[in-house]
């Protein structure tokens, strides 16, 4: 396991994938930013119960999901798989 340092990268994001949709969505700028936030479990916009499952699931290794809103406004999810494998970009709507 990789020992990860305070205000740093909280876990592994495994391949970095993006939908069409959250391409189209976001500048590169905007992609980085949410990327780099979900990478030090910054969750964005979520309710403090969504929250608190993220925080617990740094423990037990369950899914991560945040949600951030592009200078456009639009939504989008980051969603990064229980095995940490893998870690998506996509619009809800892509879900």
């Amino acid at each position: 396991m990789i020992e990860l340092k305070p205000g740093g990268p909280k876990f592994a994001l495994g391949g970095t994938y993006s939908t069409p949709g959250a391409i189209e969505a976001l500048t590169p700028a905007e992609m980085q930013t949410f990327l780099s936030r979900h990478h030090r479990g910054d969750w964005g916009d979520l309710d403090e119960e969504d929250k608190e499952a993220n925080d617990q699931s740094l423990i037990d290794g369950s899914r991560l999901l945040s949600a951030y809103h592009s200078a456009k406004g639009i939504k989008v999810w980051i969603i990064t798989e229980a095995d940490r494998s893998a870690t998506t970009v996509l619009l809800p709507s892509e879900y």
